[in-house]
């Protein structure tokens, strides 16, 4: 089972990367495009600025999950230390659960977010909101697929220490390999 989540959040973390990759190559062409704009041709585009807005907004919360799949987000780990490795293991897991409660509660504010985009129209594009807003729910869901799915990978053994190793500044950030 460990193996298979593992797989899984490596899969599903290569799509979201080149998803994002695609998005930021997307989010520099487009202010490529409105600084050539503004200072050669003059065209006056009125979109470049709002499209990389929604660009980097998208890239930045997909990019949320590939953190979490990877386990690379800032974590105070000083104290964790210090604990046992029994308790230190339930401190893991029951941080990775309040996690994951905070993206699924995020999730389900973000559904009505992009409910709410439905009746706002972007004037420069003459579309509706709801797939910009839609970046909310559609993070949310995949940190919390991604959490379910380290939290199976690793059962709270992130930190675990090398057992040749005494200092804790030498630890693994993912499963023992």
């Amino acid at each position: 089972m460990k193996d298979w989540a593992g797989h899984l959040s490596r899969r599903t973390n290569q799509a979201v990367e080149a998803i994002v990759a695609i998005l930021m190559a997307a989010l520099v062409l487009d202010v490529w495009l409105g600084v050539v704009d503004r200072y050669f041709f003059h065209w006056q585009l009125p979109w470049p600025e709002v499209l990389a807005r929604y660009l980097m907004i998208w890239a930045a919360m997909l990019a949320v999950s590939c953190g979490i799949a990877q386990r690379e987000h800032i974590g105070l780990t000083t104290f964790v230390f210090m604990m046992p490795l029994k308790l230190r293991r339930l401190v893991l897991i029951t941080m990775d659960l309040l996690a994951l409660a905070l993206f699924a509660y995020l999730f389900w504010f973000g559904l009505g977010f992009a409910q709410s985009g439905a009746n706002r129209f972007a004037m420069i594009f003459g579309a509706s909101l709801r797939p910009f807003y839609a970046a909310i729910p559609v993070a949310a869901a995949l940190a919390c697929f991604q959490l379910m799915l380290v939290l199976i990978r690793d059962l709270g053994e992130q930190l675990e220490l090398d057992p040749d190793q005494d200092d804790p500044q030498a630890q693994t950030t993912g499963p023992a390999q």
